[in-house]
């Protein structure tokens, strides 16, 4: 089944606040492998111009998955997550996420297009703290294998 077109544009609304935590941080670097300091070290975020220990520039993608399962979800949309796979990512960094920053999303669907047999969709997040500063947006882009009936002939 197509993915349904009119989810062009579609926002969602903002989720629940997600608090950074220092801990969450320490464990995302590791599991990436960066052993930089501003990562886990307080004093060494602060010599560095940061208030407080700061996120790698891909962790964002904690906070974004959580927000997409909201059309990914959405019956109404169509997509069989069986048959996804994630085609693409970004990140436009407005401040670095850190320790104690409470933050939330709106994702809005940018695209839906046929591709090669293929249902893309593209979306967008907004990431703000709670009283609204822009601190990142993630654009993604998901690919539903086979189901688009458009051939790819």
């Amino acid at each position: 089944m197509s993915l349904d077109p009119s989810f062009i544009g579609r926002t969602y609304p903002a989720v629940a606040v997600y608090e950074v935590g220092r801990e969450k941080i320490r464990e995302f670097a590791d599991a990436i492998g960066d052993p930089n300091p501003v990562y886990r070290d307080r004093d060494v975020a602060r010599s560095a111009g940061h208030l407080d220990v700061i996120a790698p520039p891909t962790f964002p993608i904690v906070i974004t998955a959580r927000i997409a399962e909201q059309v990914i979800f959405d019956p109404d949309l169509g997509l069989d997550y069986t048959r996804v796979v994630h085609g693409q990512q970004r990140f436009v960094v407005t401040r670095p996420m850190r320790a104690g920053d409470r933050l939330t999303g709106v994702l809005t669907v940018d695209n839906i297009q046929a591709a090669a047999g293929n249902d893309l969709i593209s979306t967008r997040v907004d990431v703000t703290t709670e009283d609204g500063e822009q601190v990142v947006t993630a654009y993604s882009m998901l690919v539903a294998r086979g189901t688009s009936g458009v051939s790819s002939k």
